[in-house]
């Protein structure tokens, strides 16, 4: 059954049904699973108010939009669904397996460190792995994920503990709510001098969201004024209450500075893993787990830094991470040294992937380099889809006049020194809003140094190439000063975002607004050779200034605008103003239709500030 004539065009009416189509689809892609012509889709769109072309990606509402209309139900697949599916077609699977008894063992609890910036994060970590991290982080915030593990004992026995280190930086939020993603155990640290603040409770919200038990690190409690009763009272009200005060949540003081309560904050950690969680996995299936960070090394080329969450990742084995795949050409651990495979919760350095991986991307094992390279390519494809289909700004018929006018635009290529910082900074600076009238988009991202080619791109279309703790390369250095392009570096992220909010905001066209300097009523006219009327005139407001703009007001209507006041005399000498309640001779130029009682009306437009 055909759907009702749009403009001529007929569709076949869903009349409910449900089609499935991945994120950023075309209208290609729909036409293909409802079998109607890509044409008419256009058709459709455009008297719905949306211009589209059959090739191009679209957002989820346009697609629903578009669905409603026609009678299908638009069920736009996530992008876990999507990756599940695309598994699937190889006969793979990305989860738990049962497998033999026989084949499960206990694993290491994984720990992510979360709180507040400043509250100590980097530096309780270093008084656990005795790494002086903080040193190497620029105005000491951790500027990307790691992974380390460390051995504690308990009980007189030998015990691991997989540590993530997120980043404490505010637009860092969807990194950190990664690394809740595949934590067993959350420290979240309050600095007992200062308390809880809104990202503690940010932090907190993405533990919670992610289920999973919390210990409580009371850091600084060696400062003065440091108060740890306040922290746990000021805890119970987001549900966190103490075992002390009857509550299941564990709380330990420490002090990153002293060493004081380490050992005890890490008893803590394997008490309550021990206590709420059955931490065991399965050692034979195929290697599955989720990319921490990536980054491209000079000696090594890309390296990605995995946590295996089952299986067992040995060397040799066919990998695809994300969009990157390849063969495992050598295993690090966090110190560099080799190992021959890694078990479930081992973090652990890939080298020999074909790119840098996204942290947060999903990896596994596959029998055949040509399988891990085919998923590899189509989840490539799906990203670059979802990733036009957002940036794609929607434009109605209404708009259309105002969007074939100039739009003013500010492109930028990001580089970095790891994928999850350059994805960081992206999605901060997405997320800058300014005006209607600017936009920002990012044409190229990136692991690794600034190169010729990075250059070369930025020379097509004044682009900002920025370096996040990387450096331009060469001959990409010599290129950039040659050519005059603006390549800008570096180390701490809000920087990047505060320089880029002024540069959209300079973009700006301004805005004037008008400011009223003062009136002047006609009590005679002059007429002078070679000048024209003169008016004289008592200032009745403000200040005449000469040369400032005017307009001519006669019986309370407005005679001619857009006037400046070109000459100004008091008696005989020239003057530059004339206050309130003084007489003066005021020329309009060339304008000499003056009569006796008009109003002269001064005013200058004045640039007004934007918020």
């Amino acid at each position: 059954m055909a759907a009702p004539s749009m403009g001529g065009v007929s569709l076949p009416r869903g009349n409910g049904q449900t089609v499935r189509l991945p994120r950023g689809a075309s209208l290609t892609d729909l036409a293909e699973r409802i079998n109607a012509q890509p044409a008419a889709l256009v058709t459709a769109l455009f008297h719905l108010g949306e211009m589209v072309t059959a090739t191009q990606s679209v957002n989820d509402e346009t697609l629903q939009l578009l669905g409603a209309e026609i009678g299908w139900i638009i069920q736009v697949v996530s992008p876990e669904d999507e990756d599940r599916e695309l598994l699937e077609t190889f006969d793979l699977t990305f989860g738990d397996e049962e497998g033999d008894e026989e084949d499960w063992s206990s694993r290491p609890p994984v720990v992510t460190v979360m709180g507040h910036v400043d509250h100590g994060k980097t530096k309780l970590l270093d008084a656990i792995r005795d790494a002086n991290v903080v040193a190497r982080e620029a105005g000491g915030i951790t500027q990307h994920i790691g992974a380390y593990q460390v051995v504690t004992e308990l009980d007189g026995n030998e015990r691991p503990v997989t540590f993530i280190d997120t980043p404490g930086h505010e637009s860092f939020t969807a990194m950190r709510a990664r690394g809740a993603k595949v934590t067993d155990i959350v420290i979240l640290v309050v600095a007992a001098d200062d308390g809880v603040m809104p990202q503690t409770v940010e932090a907190l919200n993405h533990a919670q969201a992610a289920e999973v038990p919390i210990v409580v690190a009371v850091n600084k409690v060696d400062k003065e004024g440091a108060n740890p009763a306040k922290i746990r009272q000021q805890l119970t009200e987001y549900g966190l209450v103490a075992e002390e005060y009857g509550g299941e949540t564990m709380f330990v003081d420490v002090s990153a500075i002293t060493r004081q309560g380490i050992d005890d904050l890490l008893a803590a950690v394997l008490l309550t893993a021990d206590a709420s969680l059955d931490l065991r996995a399965n050692t034979e299936q195929d290697p599955q787990g989720v990319v921490i960070e990536g980054k491209l090394d000079k000696g090594r080329g890309p390296v990605a830094t995995v946590l295996v969450q089952r299986g067992t990742l040995r060397q040799g084995d066919s990998i695809v991470a994300g969009d990157a795949y390849g063969r495992v050409r050598s295993l690090l651990d966090e110190h560099g040294n080799k190992l021959k495979e890694a078990l479930p919760a081992r973090p652990v350095q890939v080298v020999g992937l074909t790119s840098v991986p996204r942290a947060g991307d999903t990896f596994l094992v596959v029998d055949e380099d040509r399988v891990a390279r085919q998923i590899a390519d189509r989840r490539q494809a799906r990203i670059r889809n979802a990733q036009n289909a957002s940036m794609r700004k929607r434009i109605s018929l209404e708009d259309l006049d105002a969007a074939l006018k100039e739009t003013r635009q500010l492109n930028l290529i990001i580089k970095g020194d790891n994928s999850g910082t350059v994805e960081a900074l992206e999605e901060a600076l997405m997320k800058i809003e300014v005006d209607d009238e600017i936009s920002l988009r990012v044409i190229h991202r990136g692991v690794g140094g600034i190169t010729k080619s990075d250059i070369d791109l930025a020379l097509a279309d004044d682009v900002i190439v920025l370096g996040f703790n990387v450096r331009a390369e060469g001959q990409a250095t010599e290129l950039a000063n040659r050519e005059g392009v603006d390549v800008r570096y570096y180390t701490v992220i809000y920087q990047a975002i505060d320089e880029i909010e002024a540069a959209l905001k300079g973009m700006l066209k301004p805005v004037y607004e008008e400011v009223q300097l003062g009136t002047a009523e006609v009590r005679e006219v002059f007429r002078v050779p070679k000048i024209g009327n003169v008016a004289g005139s008592l200032v009745r407001s403000g200040t005449i200034v000469r040369n400032s703009k005017a307009r001519l007001i006669r019986d309370g209507a407005v005679v001619a605008d857009n006037l400046s006041v070109d000459s100004l005399r008091r008696f005989k000498d020239d003057a530059t103003e004339v206050r309130e309640g003084y007489e003066c001779g005021i020329g309009l130029g060339s304008f000499n239709d003056i009569k006796v009682d008009d109003v002269i009306e001064t005013f200058e437009m004045r640039e007004k500030p934007r918020d």
